[in-house]
């Protein structure tokens, strides 16, 4: 069998385990060096592809590489740049062949959400049909959870574990300032059209701290009467109340309230200052001080916290990814299945791009209590393992030891430029 080179590109926003992916790939690949030549990665994505602005990962050593596991942020750079679909933008598929056939890559490692699973489909589709042998795998990462099949998502139980702790010691603070001062701690979270990690804030509150707790999820309509009146019921009992508000929270009307009228490059609508709002509503409304706070890129970066359980299976669908392509799988893509809720246990299965590419998993009504603002015991079952156990990085001075990759250039071989 030839060896042939491997491309691995991040996609979309980061988390605080795309790195411990990406380790899995390369340490996996180095181990298969019979197999699988040079591994590349795409600078800043797929646009380090069609602009053929290719890093050579060799050039790094097992140190470095190894180093990925506890390291924040996208090492390689990752992108928001959507492909069009395969006969509108052909030129743009045919442009990612024409570099891996420069390259004699014959492995797509493509690490990102719901859209970088639809362009890994439509790369191996393509590459099929220009009879260019390429085998290609998506790897699982988002930290919304809303990808199908795959029990949870790479990056999603480590952003849980910060939105679970933030309003844990948040709740603490305002609790020790409401006999004379701000009453109402308000956290806004990501999540645009699920809310799984608004429902981690409901981990908050256990049978050992009753905290006061109001969570608004995208897949609840927003009823402001309901809601005020909830919060009034809390301070009335408690002193106080922390609301958890996913950005992705709806009107009646279907409407986002924190549409910002602009969109991304995905044609998603830019969403961002829910928090503020619904602060203003409840100071409005039942005159109760408030102080909130965006959690924004805090808690997709906070790898100093990151759950123990999600950086193991980051690396692992990273290290199955590999594994999957050596035996001859194609457009396909290594899952998380739960095989036991307690004690908790996973292994890696796969599922076909077909069944993944643009669906989104979204909470199921039974992990949502009954009035709509909280979470039941079932999805604490769900949650709970996924936030266990530490895996803190290595520190230096009192900060993290995070490695910064040197990212050598690949020489180009084509003459031709591409724009993106």
């Amino acid at each position: 069998m030839a060896i042939r080179n491997a491309f691995y590109a991040q996609s979309g926003g980061v988390t605080a385990v795309i790195n411990a992916s990406a380790c899995g790939v390369i340490e996996t690949a180095r181990q298969y060096s019979d197999r699988i030549g040079s591994v590349y990665a795409g600078r800043n994505g797929i646009v380090g592809a069609l602009t053929e602005d290719l890093i050579d990962t060799t050039q790094e050593s097992d140190q470095a590489i190894a180093g990925l596991r506890y390291t924040p942020g996208g090492a390689f750079g990752s992108c928001r740049y959507k492909l069009k679909g395969l006969e509108e933008g052909r030129a743009q598929y045919e442009r990612l062949i024409e570099v891996f056939k420069a390259h004699d890559i014959g492995y797509f490692f493509y690490n990102g959400g719901g859209d970088s699973a639809d362009t890994c489909l439509k790369v191996s589709q393509l590459s099929e049909k220009m009879g260019y042998p390429l085998c290609a795998i998506h790897i699982p990462k988002t930290v919304d959870n809303d990808l199908p099949i795959t029990d949870n998502c790479p990056g999603f139980g480590s952003v849980a574990k910060y939105i679970a702790i933030s309003t844990l010691e948040g709740s603490f603070d305002v609790a020790s300032m409401a006999a004379t001062s701000t009453k109402i701690f308000v956290i806004e979270v990501m999540g645009r059209h699920a809310g799984w990690i608004a429902a981690a804030g409901g981990l908050a509150a256990d049978e050992t701290r009753d905290i006061p707790l109001v969570i608004l999820f995208p897949e609840v309509p927003f009823d402001q009467a309901k809601f005020l009146a909830a919060v009034e019921d809390k301070v009335k009992r408690y002193g106080y109340c922390s609301i958890v508000v996913s950005e992705g929270v709806k009107g009646p009307d279907g409407k986002f309230l924190a549409d910002a009228g602009i969109k991304d490059v995905f044609g998603h609508t830019q969403l961002g200052g829910v928090a503020p709002l619904i602060a203003s509503l409840v100071k409005n409304g039942l005159g109760f001080r408030c102080h909130w706070a965006v959690a924004d890129y805090l808690q997709r970066s906070a790898r100093h916290i990151a759950s123990k359980t999600d950086v193991e299976q980051a690396y692992a669908v990273g290290k199955a990814a590999v594994e999957l392509a050596l035996e001859g799988k194609n457009a396909v893509m290594p899952t998380i299945v739960r095989t036991s809720n307690s004690p908790y246990r996973w292994e890696i299965g796969h599922a076909d791009l077909a069944d993944v590419a643009n669906v989104e998993k979204k909470m199921p009504r039974e992990f949502i209590s009954e009035d709509g603002f909280g979470i039941t015991d079932a999805c604490r079952a769900y949650l709970l393992p996924l936030i266990e156990g530490e895996d803190y990085p290595p520190y230096r001075n009192g900060l993290p030891d995070y490695v910064v990759l040197k990212n050598a250039a690949v020489p180009k071989k084509l003459t031709s430029q591409f724009a993106v």
